[in-house]
């Protein structure tokens, strides 16, 4: 583990590569696991003062669940997570016509209307958040799902944490990033 500031980062964040491919995946991440997407506090409270403006995006079954379980529940582990719809998507996933899920509150965002971008949780995947004391420990979750995001980071050389830059800046900060580069450099210069 390496530590930067508050978090302690699995070194496989700048061992492996990683670039989502969409058109491959189809968005799996939405849909497989076992619970809905981790939230915050502050995302549920933004989530329940906004959810209005967000439930006329998202399936009808979907709104149907939110109005009944909230815009969260807490799963098996005792974490607050979104609902799922059946067991399976979360309730706030959008499919497009060609089966691609995408994040109903990502939609919501770009079409302004919710100041919440989607999860964190979310953006920043394939990285997990552990808490540890009064560190954040970053992970890389591998996953099969995520195959053809690993294939074509190899082919682009794109680490998992560069793939990451825009929400690892929207969690942490420029200035932690950059932090987080000069590791990376300092790390290569002793592999090679």
């Amino acid at each position: 583990m390496i530590q930067i500031e508050q978090t302690l980062l699995s070194e496989s964040l700048f061992e492996e590569d990683f670039v989502c491919n969409l058109s491959a995946c189809k968005g799996a991440c939405c849909v497989e696991g076992d619970s809905g997407a981790p939230l915050t506090m502050a995302e549920i409270d933004r989530l329940e003062a906004e959810v209005e403006q967000i439930l006329p995006l998202i399936p009808v079954k979907s709104r149907q669940r939110i109005r009944e379980t909230g815009v969260f529940i807490v799963d098996q582990d005792g974490d607050y997570v979104t609902p799922l719809n059946d067991g399976k998507e979360c309730a706030f996933t959008v499919f497009e016509e060609n089966g691609t899920a995408k994040c109903g509150i990502e939609l919501a965002h770009n079409a302004g209307k919710t100041s919440l971008l989607k999860p964190i949780s979310c953006h920043l995947y394939p990285i997990r958040i552990s808490k540890l004391h009064d560190h954040d420990a970053l992970n890389y979750n591998q996953w099969d799902i995520c195959s053809p995001a690993c294939k074509l980071g190899k082919e682009l050389k794109v680490k998992v944490y560069q793939f990451l830059k825009t929400p690892l800046v929207r969690k942490y900060g420029e200035d932690w990033y950059q932090q987080l580069e000069e590791v990376d450099q300092l790390l290569s210069k002793d592999n090679n």
